[in-house]
């Protein structure tokens, strides 16, 4: 099983009325939050997960515990606080792209204390953290803990997935992510992530410097321009995207995240040592997997992840 860690959310999604009065805004609400999305992606793609998280005793934080329960992720690592559910309130451009403002201080997704750490038994095969659950307390301090006691025991998978909203401290990200990419034997970046992070940086030069730790391979997204991986092994070398009618990329990163778990999950290599044999073709192929499950993501709204049985029916 892969255990995902951090926050769990509504996003609420507004929907303009042309002709409406502005004194009036519909939302739409829709659970998330990346490492939900990608608990709820892995399962969707047939892979047993956890999610360890916070999750509110409030209606919304129900709804959270309810859709883990429909989607069968394992609710072992749940913690039930007394505090309120994360609102993320979500306005997508014209592009397609989110803009995110949080409504999170206080509330249950960041409970989580070092006394909440979980004893991981060899069902673990490995894990995954990112987003703002890196940084905003207690529960950066919490994960952080996490990833030191257990690095080179299980795969550690990475996602920065910066967002300046719940933390506008660019410093504090930066250190903590220098931090945690010492540990991480897989990390997954987007080039807007990466261009917050070190604005007077070169992808390629931060990227090669990721993989002087413990890293093998580092994945950067690049939206409608596909992505690249960069191997510690076999060198660096890009995939274009998959052509779709476009509706939003909430959601495509998670997407992507859970497909390259999937993918060595399915071939066994789960694993840090299983990391270490892979050949440029099997990892080009966990690169090509990973862009057409995204794809899927990018012509829906809203993250709704897509399912294993769709990606050879559409993606032969």
């Amino acid at each position: 099983m892969y255990l995902v860690c951090g926050e769990a959310l509504f996003d609420f999604f507004s929907e303009e009325e042309a002709d409406g009065p502005a004194s009036k805004v519909n939302y739409k609400a829709i659970a998330g939050g990346s490492p939900f999305n990608v608990a709820v992606g892995l399962r969707r793609l047939g892979i047993d997960a956890g999610l360890f998280a916070g999750l509110s005793n409030d209606y919304l934080g129900r709804r959270l515990l309810q859709v883990l329960k429909n989607e069968g992720v394992c609710e072992d690592y749940l913690l039930e606080f007394c505090a309120p559910t994360t609102l993320a309130m979500v306005a997508v451009g014209a592009n397609g792209s989110p803009q995110y403002s949080f409504r999170g201080e206080g509330c249950a997704d960041r409970q989580l204390q070092l006394e909440h750490l979980p004893a991981l038994g060899a069902d673990i095969r490995g894990f995954h953290i990112g987003s703002f659950s890196l940084v905003v307390q207690p529960i950066a301090d919490t994960l952080l803990a996490l990833v030191r006691r257990e690095s080179g025991k299980r795969l550690i998978s990475l996602d920065p997935n910066v967002r300046l909203n719940p933390e506008p401290n660019i410093e504090l990200w930066r250190e903590r992510v220098s931090e945690l990419v010492k540990h991480a034997d897989l990390i997954k970046v987007s080039d807007e992530d990466l261009h917050l992070l070190y604005p007077d940086q070169s992808p390629e030069s931060v990227l090669q410097g990721w993989l002087q730790y413990r890293c093998q391979l580092v994945f950067l997204t690049r939206g409608g321009d596909g992505a690249t991986v960069f191997s510690r092994q076999h060198g660096s070398w890009s995939a274009p995207a998959v052509k779709v009618v476009m509706a939003d990329t909430v959601g495509a990163g998670d997407t992507f995240q859970a497909a390259l778990i999937a993918w060595l999950t399915e071939q066994q290599l789960d694993s840090v040592d299983g990391l270490h044999t892979l050949s440029r073709e099997q990892i080009d192929s966990m690169l090509g997997f990973a862009i057409r499950a995204a794809a899927l993501t990018c012509a829906k709204n809203g993250p709704d992840l897509p399912y294993r049985h769709q990606l050879p029916a559409i993606f032969p």
